[in-house]
């Protein structure tokens, strides 16, 4: 078929990309001109392992193609998805401009027939207001169908979760909509979950509260095993050969950034309170979630007495987890500001992550003549780490299961 992403965002980009692999004719559309021009060349704006090489093999296969051209874009599309970013708002709520522009845009110049799937992460009831501005800008021979089809993409892995896994959810009003938007998918040998589209806006967010809530028990649950001197490793080994538990999103650390769950916990959080309904939970989860860092960094200035003022402390790791660039809610931001704040001069290695003033060019260089090194994300290269007469503060329980704070 032929389908046009708005957005080529870590979800939009994805998304164009998978489909296009599946023999779809995919136009992807853009405002920003420079990563738009990057994707012409076969150059993804994004860090995805496997990315790149599968939007050169489809931009070759003639399957792909990138525009800033909105009617360039619109003219023979028969499906549209709607991947743009719905980044947090000051109250905490999902800012939806983006969206409504895209919405906008596509008012303005769809002449013809066409599903639009909402692939961007939305409050509960934004299908039916965009179902509703779309028919009220339409001409009368025109015909909009609304489908919601949320992502559940892990950064580092997304093209092994597009490609295998857990389910694709479809929530749709008219049948053969969902039918169609369903077909897309049929290369792929991933269950169909069928249901309507409020049902589907939710799924999304409860899915990614509830693995939120996971990780911040687990790290509760790891401050209490420090107290205690007990394995908090073996305790998470032991709660997840539960079935009912699972082992999954029960690793220890110093919290979860990126784009989804800081964003999706607070949204979810403002809609209980909104209706009502509060989510106490959920609100825990984000209190305790950002507790842990700064957990994390009390346990940094205690070890100096207090005094990080001279001090030159080494980071190991800046995106917010493994195998991607994303920055976005990344503990080592926090860390950064506090260190500094504290008088103290960072020296941070990522492996992809190279634009920060901070950054260095090696491990190395991190982690020579420094006073303490800070492990931030679990990057394989630093879990075999050889390095003798420097504190290592453990983050991420990667060196050894003494306690997230070992001073290793």
């Amino acid at each position: 078929m032929k389908i046009t992403v708005i957005g080529t965002g870590y979800v939009g980009l994805v998304t164009g990309v998978v489909l296009s692999d599946l023999g779809h004719q995919v136009t992807c559309l853009d405002i920003d001109k420079q990563k738009i021009n990057l994707l012409k060349q076969g150059i993804s704006p994004i860090y995805e392992p496997g990315l790149e090489e599968l939007i050169n093999k489809n931009i070759q296969r003639q399957l792909i193609s990138f525009t800033i051209d909105k009617q360039e874009a619109f003219s023979t599309a028969e499906v549209i998805f709607i991947a743009v970013g719905t980044p947090q708002s000051e109250q905490g709520a999902a800012d939806l401009s983006y969206v409504e522009q895209a919405v906008k845009d596509i008012a303005s110049t769809v002449d013809h027939d066409v599903i639009v799937v909402m692939k961007s992460t939305v409050p509960i009831g934004t299908g039916d207001w965009v179902e509703n501005t779309l028919h009220s800008h339409k001409s009368s021979n025109i015909n909009f169908y609304i489908v919601s089809n949320p992502e559940f993409l892990r950064e580092g892995f997304a093209l092994q979760d597009s490609y295998n896994g857990d389910r694709i959810v479809i929530g749709a009003q008219e049948e053969h909509a969902g039918n169609t938007v369903q077909a897309l998918f049929n290369g792929l040998k991933v269950p169909v979950i069928r249901t309507n589209r409020r049902s589907a806006e939710m799924i999304k967010y409860a899915s990614n509260a509830f693995l939120a809530v996971k990780i911040s028990y687990i790290n509760e649950i790891a401050n209490l095993c420090e107290k205690l001197d007990v394995n908090v490793l073996e305790v998470a080994d032991g709660m997840g050969a539960d079935r009912r538990i699972g082992r999954s999103f029960l690793n220890p650390g110093i919290g979860y950034g990126g784009s989804c769950f800081p964003k999706d916990t607070e949204a979810i959080a403002y809609l209980g309170r909104e209706h009502n309904a509060p989510l106490t939970i959920v609100e825990s989860t984000i209190k305790a979630n950002q507790r842990q860092r700064e957990l994390f960094f009390e346990k940094v200035i205690d070890y100096f007495g207090g005094v990080l003022k001279g001090k030159t402390i080494g980071l190991l790791g800046l995106a917010f987890k493994p195998n991607t660039d994303d920055l976005r809610e990344a503990p080592s931001l926090y860390l950064i500001e506090q260190l500094k704040r504290h008088g103290a001069t960072v020296k941070a290695y990522d492996p992809i992550v190279k634009h920060l003033e901070e950054c260095v060019d090696s491990i190395e260089e991190a982690t020579q003549a420094v006073d303490a090194i800070l492990l931030v994300t679990e990057w394989k290269e630093f879990v075999n780490l050889d390095i003798e007469d420097t504190k290592i503060f453990d983050g991420r329980y990667v060196l050894k299961p003494q306690g997230m704070y070992s001073i290793l």
